[in-house]
């Protein structure tokens, strides 16, 4: 699915708080069909990073290439152009919980497209049925449970038919096995769909189930030390922080190699 084509680039990108620097020189490529990791320990930047690539943070350095066009350098029509290109799943889910299932879908499409009516309530109910919600249209989120929500969100994240999907923790909050029958759905609509997708994680059953591009961020030295395949670099790649950090989930996959110590 993966055709080597670049996507996404981030150069030299640069995320602060005022003078508070978050991350710095950030260096990367996402491949179209890529599903690209950004993980790291906790407080590194990573959500930070996200919203960077969406347009909900200006980088205080550096750019991001969509295409290979600019997209903080350029106007603010042609961000909010290239932002119809996204579609994004929050940590919460971030439905409205005064709407249905299917009313919430059909906010993009009512704001967006010239379908009518009815021709948005099939989109709806499609969606739905993609992420195996099929009867649930008329459902309020407070009626559905935590996979489930998540499941309606990425539905409503597919609305517009996004050339690239971001997930902020997907599986956070979820049990196992709903956060490994999220990680399948992520998967099959990447392939079926043929979209990028881009996930913010810390969950290594994650990161080796659905992962084959990354980027790791480094909380004390506030910058990046390993982009590429996570097995790669769980295996082989020279920092031993890096190694540390991906081989705690050595046991999740069976692999008999262990981490190495500090």
């Amino acid at each position: 699915m993966v055709d080597t084509q670049p996507q996404i680039t981030a150069r030299d990108l640069t995320i602060a708080f005022g003078d508070f620097v978050v991350q710095r020189d950030l260096n990367f490529t996402i491949n179209r069909g890529d599903v690209f990791i950004i993980m790291g320990g906790s407080g590194c930047g990573k959500s930070t990073l996200l919203k960077a690539m969406i347009g909900l943070k200006r980088p205080a350095s550096g750019e991001v290439y969509y295409d290979g066009e600019p997209f903080w350098a350029s106007s603010e029509r042609e961000r909010e152009d290239t932002k119809r290109k996204f579609g994004t799943l929050f940590q919460a889910g971030a439905l409205w919980s005064s709407m249905t299932l299917a009313e919430n879908i059909s906010l993009a499409l009512k704001q967006y497209t010239d379908l009518s009516n009815a021709q948005i309530r099939e989109v709806a109910a499609y969606k739905l049925m993609l992420v195996g919600l099929t009867g649930f249209e008329d459902y309020y989120p407070s009626e559905i449970s935590g996979g489930m929500k998540k499941r309606a969100g990425l539905a409503r994240a597919m609305a517009l038919d996004p050339e690239i999907l971001f997930f902020d923790e997907p599986s956070a909050g979820l049990d196992p096995l709903s956060a490994k029958r999220l990680d399948d759905l992520i998967l099959e609509l990447r392939d079926s769909l043929d979209t990028t997708v881009v996930v913010v994680t810390h969950e290594l059953a994650s990161i080796f189930s659905i992962g084959n591009n990354s980027v790791f961020l480094d909380p004390e030295t506030k910058t990046q030390l390993a982009t590429g395949d996570p097995r790669k670099l769980r295996d082989h790649h020279p920092d031993l922080a890096v190694r540390n950090f991906l081989q705690r989930g050595a046991a999740l996959e069976g692999d008999p190699a262990e981490a190495i110590p500090a």
